[in-house]
């Protein structure tokens, strides 16, 4: 007589499926989001006026192309932003090469490297 003990248990090698977000289409049963709905449009783009990705919205794959096309209509007919520009500050962040460093206090100038002369 061989009982499977692991039958129904987690032994760390998977975790547990979490439940999918439902999306705000299915909730409130709309069928076709139109280009000129731009509350609704809203809903689904980050705050730098990115369009959200599935996993975070609960779209299904049919809703999710609906929305993009949607949103793409909207931004050429200028009723949404491509881009936005005022991010709120986060924190700190790398700096790019072309940052320049803010000078340092008490900082004693560097010694200069005297090139040999080729000559002597």
């Amino acid at each position: 007589m061989s009982v499977d003990m692991s039958e129904g248990r987690n032994d760390g090698r998977t975790r547990p499926r979490r439940r999918r977000k439902v999306s705000f289409l299915t909730l409130n049963k709309v069928e076709s989001v139109d280009y000129k709905d731009v509350a609704t449009l809203q809903k689904f783009i980050s705050e730098r006026g990115k369009i959200l990705a599935a996993r975070q919205t609960g779209n299904t794959a049919k809703q999710q192309r609906m929305i993009s096309n949607a949103i793409k209509s909207a931004r050429e007919m200028a009723l949404l932003p491509f881009v936005v520009r005022e991010a709120v500050d986060t924190g700190p962040r790398r700096r790019s090469m072309g940052d320049a460093r803010e000078p340092r206090e008490n900082r004693e100038p560097r010694e200069q490297k005297q090139t040999e002369e080729a000559g002597e």
